[in-house]
């Protein structure tokens, strides 16, 4: 089964349950600022989220991409393979009943799924990973829409405090922390993505060794955008929130993420594509992806 078909009964009772809490989730995410975002709990019936759990793939089988950057850490990501009770929420959140309830609930007309995930799909953070406080690209890498909310599921039963790996969201205009969301089991956190929307769980996970953060992420595009936070394309824009300790981290993944490249590709080919990086820099040009 294609993630574009989905078994008929989750997407209607799925829909069936977030119809009825479309408007009081509306006028809570009206109330949020300076960027719009909703905590939903107990997001799909307690049975379905279950069973995706029970089919979310470990990490050591095979389909997994993970690679290393300095803003980014053992996170795995998965776009492809999905067992049905994975392909099934697929299915639901592309669907157009339910695009058409994002719009009703946020208010973002004529919102389009990406077929290829990309960014999305699973994801999932091993012990000792994080994702810096970033805002993420604004423009489809391949169709060139304009990028205007995100969509995460958890799926992290028992989760503890101290094992950090909270969603962290950030208003840069204050240097203030707005939210500090556990990724509690069936828990869904949905936000515009702008320019100001900063986001990530900077803080390593401190799991057991066989606990990983795991999730479920899609995207959602426009084919124009008039919300007053139209900008140049560009990149994922990473900060640091966490002063010195930060920023040891941050050179810790570099280097890490720099011997990744050279034993894949070369010293020679690691060396050329810095210079390359270097040179768009100085010329003003747009990051590429690694």
């Amino acid at each position: 089964m294609s993630f574009t078909e989905g078994t008929p009964s989750l997407i209607a009772r799925s829909l069936d349950r977030l119809a009825a809490r479309a408007d009081d989730y509306a006028q809570e995410w009206k109330s949020k600022t300076p960027f719009r975002y909703l905590v939903m709990d107990d997001f799909l019936f307690p049975e379905d989220a279950a069973a995706i759990l029970a089919a979310y793939p470990v990490p050591e089988v095979e389909g997994w991409n993970h690679p290393t950057y300095m803003d980014q850490r053992k996170k795995f990501t998965r776009t492809s393979g999905f067992a049905p009770p994975v392909a099934d929420f697929f299915a639901l959140t592309a669907s157009p009943d339910f695009c058409a309830l994002m719009t009703r609930i946020t208010g973002i007309a004529d919102l389009e799924p990406d077929p290829e995930l990309i960014g999305g799909g699973l994801h999932q953070i091993l012990r000792g990973g994080f994702l810096n406080v970033h805002v993420d690209y604004n423009f489809h890498p391949k169709t060139k829409l304009h990028r205007r909310l995100n969509l995460l599921l958890y799926m992290n039963p028992g989760w503890q405090d101290d094992w950090e790996g909270c969603l962290e969201l950030w208003d840069l205009g204050t240097k203030r922390q707005l939210e500090r969301i556990a990724p509690l089991f069936n828990r869904a956190v949905m936000f515009e993505t702008n320019e100001v929307s900063y986001h990530g769980h900077p803080r390593p996970l401190n799991t057991p060794p066989d606990v990983t953060r795991k999730s479920l992420a899609v995207y959602y595009y426009t084919k124009t955008r008039d919300d007053g936070s139209l900008a140049p394309e560009h990149n994922t824009l990473s900060i640091q929130t966490e002063g010195l300790s930060g920023y040891v981290k941050t050179s810790r993944a570099a280097a890490e993420a720099a011997l990744e490249r050279m034993r894949e590709k070369g010293v020679g080919e690691v060396v050329r594509n810095i210079a390359k990086k270097v040179d768009n820099k100085l010329k003003g040009k747009l990051p590429e992806n690694d």
